[in-house]
């Protein structure tokens, strides 16, 4: 269980900066569609679900908001929490709570960005502190692995 629990907590961790990739490749995309000439005003935004711009990039798009922010993340956070239960990793459960309320700040802070967009500087922060929480879950589980293998001391 300690195995999984590392490799869910690094998994976190790896989520988040492919999240933050996508977000760079969607936004970047968008301005090199701008510079050839496209416009995004209102229309494009409203119609944006039912006719969504083709420019280069626009699939990070799907992997920030939808496929790795909204499913990937937070199923990971939940086995982590589940199997921070049966890891016995000090301070593991503790670490995996930490990630599950960083998650559920992070996706709240998405959605409340839309009609507050300064909320979205909690946001960009938050993303920081998910990802090391992760890593911090992640030392714990290693560290608690290690003193586990260590051979008894001789006398």
């Amino acid at each position: 269980m300690r195995k999984t629990y590392l490799i869910l907590a690094r998994t976190i961790s790896v989520l988040v900066v492919v999240q933050a990739m996508a977000i760079v490749l969607t936004i970047a995309g968008l301005f090199h569609w701008i510079d050839g000439g496209a416009t995004l005003d209102k229309s494009v935004v409203d119609g944006w679900d039912a006719n969504p711009p083709d420019f280069a990039g626009s699939i990070g798009g799907l992997f920030h908001f939808f496929l790795v922010g909204t499913i990937l993340i937070p199923l990971t956070g939940l086995i982590l929490l589940i199997v921070s239960f049966f890891a016995k990793i000090p301070r593991g459960t503790a670490f995996a709570a930490g990630i599950v309320v960083s998650i559920l700040v992070q996706y709240f802070s998405a959605v409340i960005a839309d009609s507050s967009p300064y909320v979205g500087l909690i946001h960009g922060l938050n993303a920081f502190i998910l990802f090391g929480l992760g890593l911090g879950a992640a030392m714990a589980a290693k560290a608690a692995g290690t003193a586990q293998e260590a051979p008894a001391p001789t006398v």
